[in-house]
């Protein structure tokens, strides 16, 4: 195994140099996480809100039911996406299996969620402070939904970091479903736990200083968003 200075030193060179194979897995990484955080939050504000001021039967059921989901292992998650897409599954026709879009499904169930129970806290507290004054505005509840959600967006958009999170970081529900096939399905994640295995420390260096950084110029630039849009709001 390469010693800790050397591995650094070929990190950094593999970052400066822009190493075509660590681009390449970079770019899939934003391509598949960024993919499902967009289906993801299109799923999630509107069912979180929905959850939050919509009364009907069966509603406790089922945000108890997307508040437990918001743990659910990953691994359970690739097991059941494999077995929709596999050749004997319902969805096997599609031949999505070991592809991008099928780690794009596997995150997207994952980080669903996440968004969803954040945006049902967020958007029922809103709600309970301000339902009674929507009413008297004479406000239906899709009216009221797009008015709180409208409230709530700089808010939202801690919710959606989280589900971010959880997407940049999963290993184990996109290995069983992309395979971590060499320039077809290797993220970073995943490339990560491969090279440090084979003792490659360099390349897993490199791959987790970029994952680390992209995660924090994200976190950074919405931050930035929110804080320059709430003084607007408020100026």
């Amino acid at each position: 195994m390469q010693d800790f200075a050397g591995s650094f030193g070929e990190a950094f060179r593999l970052l400066l140099h822009l190493d075509g194979n660590l681009t390449e897995i970079v770019l899939l990484s934003l391509r598949v996480t960024l993919s499902a955080l967009a289906i993801a939050t299109l799923i999630s504000l509107p069912l979180g809100s929905i959850l939050a001021v919509w009364r009907f039967p069966g509603r406790s059921i089922l945000v108890v039911i997307v508040n437990s989901l918001m743990g659910m292992p990953p691994v359970v998650v690739g097991l059941a996406v494999y077995m929709l897409l596999s050749r004997a599954g319902p969805l096997g026709p599609l031949g999505l299996l070991y592809t991008p879009s099928a780690m794009i499904v596997a995150q997207t169930i994952l980080v669903t969620p996440i968004i969803t129970a954040l945006t049902h806290q967020v958007i029922r507290e809103l709600h309970f402070e301000y339902d009674e004054l929507l009413r008297s505005m004479g406000a239906n509840r899709l009216a009221t939904i797009a008015t709180l959600l409208w409230d709530a967006r700089y808010s939202l958009i801690t919710a959606i970091l989280a589900g971010f999170g959880r997407a940049s970081a999963e290993v184990g529900a996109v290995m069983i479903v992309g395979g971590n096939i060499d320039h077809v399905t290797r993220m970073m994640t995943t490339a990560i736990a491969l090279e440090t295995s084979k003792g490659n420390l360099s390349l897993a260096l490199g791959l987790g200083i970029i994952l680390m950084a992209l995660a924090m110029a994200i976190n950074a630039a919405l931050l930035a968003v929110r804080m320059t849009a709430e003084r607007r709001a408020y100026a």
